[in-house]
């Protein structure tokens, strides 16, 4: 069984940055790989980035590719999701996900979410 814990959500204006952070516990999170997805209203979830168990490969949404970066730490069971030049469209809640070895774009890959963390972009 993983838990996660979405962290680092808030407000920031436009061109702004922010980092979230996914902490994880079991001891098995190291061999998952660990999905991003946005939440906005009256929107369908949206994948964001991905990355695989051992941080060797990742995969971007086009819309966020060259301004959004995944990492992990393993070491740390944390999954980290910086966001540089942040705009309004990107406000949203973002969710952190688990499961399997090999990342994917797929929301039903994963068997393990967080709760969710608010990101708002102001103009």
């Amino acid at each position: 069984q993983v838990q996660l814990v979405e962290s680092g959500g808030g407000l920031v204006q436009a061109g702004g940055s922010l980092q979230l952070s996914c902490a994880a516990s079991g001891r098995t999170f190291r061999t998952y790989a660990v999905g991003w997805f946005r939440w906005a209203p009256g929107k369908e979830r949206e994948f964001v980035a991905a990355i695989n168990w051992s941080g060797g490969s990742t995969s971007y949404a086009d819309s966020v590719n060259g301004r959004f970066t995944i990492s992990r730490d393993n070491a740390k069971n944390t999954v980290y999701l910086q966001m540089d030049s942040l705009q309004p469209e990107d406000t949203a809640v973002y969710y952190c996900a688990a499961g399997g070895a090999a990342l994917s774009r797929t929301a039903g890959w994963y068997a393990y979410w967080g709760q969710g963390t608010q990101v708002t972009v102001s103009s």
